[in-house]
């Protein structure tokens, strides 16, 4: 009898007990506990089973849970007798951070003190071997504690559950980062980060009562923004070969569920939409949230989009400067950017750092590594979208930048295709009112932005009937973008931008226009068009000149 296809589940026992399907992964927990390190950072991409990973090991070690050998019966687990001799033996403190998403720096902060007020009504029956100062804390820890009484709570609540049951604790953090993450993307970054530095030392480093601790996140965030002097931490991200295949389906899980399923058949289609994971040196990894949602839907779609708002990378790509919105456009038509990574991020130092920004493009699985090359010590990675679904995602996730330009944004495309440059000027007048200041994100980054932002918009819009090419060689230099119609009934476009610099100061809008429109002919652009069998005569070339939110477009 095939098992149910239950979406979204994060509970172990509920998934056991419902009998839903369950690609067995207990294995982790026999290596984990054998490397018998004291803390555990574990970083991997959204929905890729961290979560329903915690609550495995949770549902293992509990000295709570009771009915904890049952559970595990007949999972690959359950064969090491050694590690079952620690089954249900250990106090656990499982927490999530997955809820601390605000926009304020206060909010958060009341979003911690919730979580951990709630913790104390769960945990109310250790109470009964606490001693007075224990349970004058306790009454301490409310919604309106203070902060530093806040910072206490999980190295205190360690104690409370050390002595209750004359062990110490295992630890549990899933989505680690989250409060990071929002923080970054609000603008109090720097605020949380002394909180959460005071909160992590706590408990993971002056903590007595602490047995092991494993923590969950998908970026590896800086040792000194959070972990500063914690010589016990055990870093494990998507370049780390430990624990390379615990997290996410193997392709022989997921084609065993094909076949199981009766989808044998698609095999290659499942492939070619979700493989491209890679871990350590370990490849064909899939995300578990889109093979589960095909089984469960029968068709392909973008599932992976859909779980979450993304909003730190969305921040990052669509604030990036213009090189970052050029290599963008790149990986869209599915070519290779070439970068260094640095898997530890500072949050405070990201803004305009194009390195950061593909490196948590990778670390959050959008990019994979086609290649590594070591050159003179500097370790390059040549990146590419992880597979079809990212594709697709990102398209999404593009498209929703330009919601807010509403059936302007199509009026815009709709003139551009047709020359009309009456038309292209009002609408984009309008876009450029409505979105360039929160399109910035800041409102005072350069123009240049917001316009190479709108091209990749192009690409969503267009990717059917053009190929849309930035920043390439042809004929004597480099066009900022070209639109090559598929059909060479259409029209070719060549588009140039020009804004104000110092070097310009005094001329006028037309007169850069009229720069852009030289540079167009005089470098001789048209060259790969014209060698690819298009019309001279069906090329457009088109100046965009521009100084702040005013912009003139000139045609050739």
């Amino acid at each position: 009898m095939l098992k149910t296809v239950g979406l979204g589940l994060q509970d172990f026992e509920q998934v056991i007990k419902e009998k839903n399907i369950y690609i067995d992964k207990t294995k982790f927990i026999s290596e984990w506990w054998r490397s018998n390190d004291g803390v555990t950072l574990i970083t991997r991409p959204r929905r890729f089973g961290k979560t329903l990973m915690l609550s495995t090991v949770d549902k293992f070690f509990s000295v709570r849970q009771g009915n904890n050998e049952e559970l595990f019966k007949g999972l690959n687990i359950s064969q090491d007798a050694e590690i079952m001799k620690e089954c249900g033996k250990w106090p656990v403190l499982f927490i999530s951070f997955a809820s601390v998403k605000s926009d304020t720096y206060e909010g958060a902060l009341q979003q911690f003190k919730w979580l951990f007020t709630e913790w104390t009504a769960q945990m109310a029956y250790l109470t009964e071997k606490m001693s007075s100062k224990d349970l004058e804390f306790r009454n301490k820890v409310s919604y309106d504690m203070d902060d530093m009484t806040a910072c206490q709570c999980l190295n205190t609540f360690c104690r409370w559950l050390c002595d209750y049951y004359g062990k110490k604790v295992i630890i549990l953090i899933d989505e680690y980062d989250t409060p990071m993450q929002e923080a970054y993307v609000n603008g109090y970054w720097g605020e949380l980060t002394g909180f959460m530095r005071n909160l992590f030392n706590s408990t993971l480093k002056t903590n007595p009562y602490l047995g092991r601790a494993l923590l969950t996140g998908i970026t590896r965030v800086s040792r000194e923004s959070l972990f500063s002097d914690l010589n016990n931490l055990k870093m494990v991200t998507i370049t780390s070969e430990k624990y390379a295949d615990c997290f996410g389906f193997t392709e022989e899980e997921v084609f065993g569920a094909l076949e199981a399923y009766g989808y044998d058949t698609e095999k290659e289609k499942v492939k070619a939409w979700y493989d491209g994971f890679k871990f350590g040196n370990t490849e064909g990894i899939y995300n578990p949230w889109s093979i589960i949602s095909f089984l469960q839907e029968g068709k392909y779609e973008s599932y992976w989009a859909n779980t979450s708002s993304n909003s730190l990378v969305s921040k990052l790509v669509r604030e990036g400067n213009v090189d970052i919105k050029k290599s963008f456009e790149n990986l869209l038509q599915g070519e290779t950017i070439e970068t260094e990574i640095d898997e530890q991020l500072v949050f405070g130092e990201m803004d305009g750092n194009e390195k950061a920004v593909w490196s948590l493009l990778f670390a959050s699985g959008y990019l994979k590594a086609v290649s590594v090359r070591d050159i003179d010590g500097i370790i390059k990675y040549e990146l590419k979208l992880t597979n079809y679904e990212v594709v697709v995602s990102f398209s999404i996730l593009v498209k929703r930048w330009f919601e807010n330009a509403g059936s302007n944004y199509s009026y815009f495309v709709k003139a551009l295709l047709e020359g009309n440059i009456d038309d292209m000027m009002d609408t984009l007048s309008e876009i450029c009112e409505d979105m360039i200041s929160s399109f910035d994100g800041s409102g005072k980054a350069a123009p240049e932005n917001f316009y190479h932002g709108l091209v990749i918009g192009l690409l969503v819009e267009l990717r059917d009937r053009y190929e849309i090419k930035s920043n390439r060689e042809s004929g004597l230099g480099r066009y900022d973008v070209m639109l090559r119609p598929r059909d060479k009934k259409d029209n070719a476009v060549i588009i140039e931008f020009k804004s104000k610099r110092r070097s310009e100061k005094g001329k006028s809008l037309d007169e850069l226009a009229d720069m852009a429109l030289k540079q167009i002919e005089d470098r001789k652009y048209e060259t790969e068009l014209v060698s690819a069998g298009y019309d001279k005569d069906k090329i457009k070339k088109l100046a965009f000149a521009f100084e702040g939110k005013e912009l003139l477009i000139k045609e050739g």
